[in-house]
């Protein structure tokens, strides 16, 4: 198997954006309003770039697993018991 890319999606609540980045994919910074958004930029971004930056996977392979590790914090309100 191909070595994997990983890329980590983050929420941005100020910009309400997802904000993806990867240490697997020089140059790769983006952002979308969704995830459904993020993944279709993605789908395109990360084999330009790693085209772009050849050495980064072996020329030989035409397929790479993409991972998108997400991760969204939130603070909630807890109703007071009692």
């Amino acid at each position: 198997m191909a070595k994997q890319v990983v890329v980590h999606a983050t929420w941005d609540p100020d910009a309400c954006v997802w904000v993806a980045l990867s240490d697997d994919v020089p140059g790769l910074a983006t952002e979308a309003d969704t995830m459904e958004r993020l993944l279709e930029k993605l789908r395109v971004m990360v084999p330009e770039l790693l085209e772009e930056n050849r050495g980064t996977i072996s020329e030989d392979v035409a397929e790479v697993p993409l991972v998108v590790k997400t991760r969204r914090e939130e603070t909630i309100s807890l109703r007071r018991l009692g």
